[in-house]
């Protein structure tokens, strides 16, 4: 054996090790979501992280980042630079903000993969139960007879509740006076106060009212009828087609995520929105389980972005800094 041969071979055992590939994943994984705990996208991100993991088996670390209604924690998401990084975004996070402010970090298109959609969130058209306004023609014929005099209440410019009532505004031709409240809690308590005359909320927010007879449903964004209130027709029922809002949480990775990891992590995901304990727990909760292909997602989330944007365009819709 020459000198040449007696290096290489004293090299071959130390060679070894970096050539194999660690098994993914080899630690925990994070997954972000962009909101305080205790919230809706917290909720779902909770539900599903146990089975995710069950299913790669290794923890799933829920790590909360609220801030600038979910942009700083998508962004995080988008950033991550290790494999084990992932998290679930909300339509305002990844269809609407990106529509309504320039200043948005991230693309999220080019910079997030998609992984499935969590879970799609009605959001009904509701009027105190005191209402003069049974149905929707009703609604629609009173504004016009008195444009300008009905106010509606949303949980922030820009949010999916005022983009839903200024869609609905559009379509149905009359005119409305926007008012702001904080959250969803305080959009429901005006609308029972008959502070505002109409709005648009999150089912899971609504629900309750409407049960307890507080609130009166007139409409919903789905295209079929919802089982948690089977008589409030939809808005295409009605004749308009065109009104189509429905908040939604969904799972992604960031895009430089090695094919590899990202193809199991999806695996899983949708594993986990797939089993009938997850579902069943996400629909207590007021919400339609997900679980579709990533390409379905990202068709999902390109077609949502695409009718945001218009409606931000048409209505002049700018972000509150």
């Amino acid at each position: 054996m020459n000198r040449r041969q007696v290096l290489a071979a004293s090299l071959a055992p130390l060679a070894a090790p970096a050539l194999a590939q660690e098994a993914w994943p080899a630690r925990p994984l994070r997954l972000i979501v962009p909101f305080a705990a205790g919230g809706p996208t917290d909720i779902v991100a909770r539900i599903v992280a146990p089975h995710i993991a069950n299913t790669l088996g290794q923890p799933v670390v829920v790590d909360n980042r609220a801030g600038a209604g979910g942009v700083t924690g998508v962004d995080l998401i988008a950033r991550a630079a290790d494999a084990l990084t992932f998290g679930i975004a909300s339509a305002g996070g990844l269809a609407i903000a990106p529509n309504l402010d320039r200043r948005t970090p991230y693309d999220p298109v080019r910079d997030l993969a998609p992984l499935t959609l969590g879970v799609l969130v009605p959001e009904p058209l509701v009027v105190p139960a005191a209402s003069p306004f049974r149905t929707l023609r009703e609604l629609i014929e009173g504004a016009k007879a008195r444009p300008g005099t009905l106010n509606y209440g949303s949980t922030g410019n820009g949010s999916m509740p005022h983009l839903a009532a200024e869609q609905f505004r559009a379509a149905a031709g009359i005119e409305l006076v926007h008012i702001s409240y904080n959250s969803g809690g305080q959009l429901a308590t005006a609308i029972l106060r008959n502070e505002v005359q109409l709005g648009f909320a999150d089912l899971p927010v609504l629900l309750p009212h409407v049960q307890a007879g507080g609130l009166r449903a007139l409409a919903v964004g789905t295209t079929e009828r919802l089982r948690w209130i089977p008589d409030v027709p939809t808005f295409r029922e009605s004749g308009l087609p065109e009104v189509d809002a429905s908040n939604w949480h969904g799972f992604v990775a960031p895009a430089r995520m090695p094919e590899g990891p990202l193809a199991a992590l999806g695996r899983a995901t949708i594993a986990a929105l797939r089993d009938a304990e997850v579902r069943e727990r996400l629909d207590a909760q007021g919400a339609i389980p997900g679980g579709n292909p990533p390409e379905e997602f990202g068709a999902f989330i390109r077609s949502e972005n695409a009718k945001w944007a218009e409606v931000i365009r048409r209505n002049r819709i700018t972000a509150d800094h």
